[in-house]
């Protein structure tokens, strides 16, 4: 299946958006078009996918996981919001309950602002990694806790496949590692023939979406660039909405 070729059932419009990183007022932009864009083209059934990445890099990592929180509760958006899990959520969700799994890594790439934004006290010397966690699982709101623990692994509808990172060629869809899920990279970007589905996914920042003819990637970079992108897709059709542009 390949892009060209690719449906959605009648009748259902999906917005999928790509990494977010503590950008929640990027986030908050994004709903407002989605919003607008529903008023103005009405449609039978909708679905939200959140691609993953919700937090590290970005200020406001706790804002975004807020208002993500905030429209699952809302009865309007609930049952048609899908978020999908991302590795650095899987990487906050493990320095929550074992941060020696993580090391340094989690820190490094992004979540001293994650904790920062929680309220953890980031400035001084080094503090342990352990002391640090301790002092998160005090500040973590329980619905973030929630939150973290009910997102997918990946997510289908039509010819269209949604994952965090990609997926591994070869494999069936639905028999695919969940490790690869978050992090594949270079072997599912060089594949050039059908996945099975179309897969649209981030973890790749790209200064433009990117499209090709087997997969759609929304990661814009929205945290340092500022441009939070997602795909709109109804039957045959496809279109992008970014902030920013």
């Amino acid at each position: 299946m390949f892009l060209d070729d690719s449906c959605l059932p009648q009748g259902l419009r999906v917005y999928a958006i790509g990494d977010v990183h503590g950008r929640a007022d990027l986030l908050s932009a994004m709903f407002a078009m989605i919003d607008a864009d529903l008023l103005a083209r009405p449609v039978g059934m909708r679905r939200l996918v959140m691609l993953g990445d919700y937090t590290d890099r970005g200020p406001d990592s706790r804002g975004v996981i807020d208002m993500l929180v905030a429209r699952g509760d809302d009865p309007q958006w609930g049952r048609d919001l899908i978020c999908l899990r991302g590795n650095h959520d899987d990487w906050l969700e493990t320095f929550l309950v074992a941060p020696e799994r993580v090391g340094d890594d989690f820190l490094r790439w992004g979540g001293m602002e994650t904790l920062a934004s929680y309220g953890v006290d980031t400035s001084g010397p080094r503090r342990p990694n352990s002391e640090l966690s301790r002092e998160l699982n005090r500040l973590l709101p329980a619905a973030h806790r929630r939150f973290l623990a009910r997102l997918k692994p990946c997510h289908a509808e039509g010819d269209y496949f949604f994952a965090h990172a990609g997926v591994r060629p070869g494999i069936p869809l639905d028999e695919q590692d969940p490790h690869d899920l978050l992090w594949i990279r270079g072997e599912f970007h060089r594949h050039l023939d059908s996945f099975g589905k179309v897969i649209v996914h981030g973890h790749t920042p790209d200064e433009e979406i990117e499209v090709r003819r087997n997969r759609i990637n929304l990661d814009t970079g929205a945290y340092a660039s500022g441009v939070l992108s997602a795909a709109v897709l109804e039957g045959r059709d496809y279109r992008f909405l970014q902030t920013g542009r």
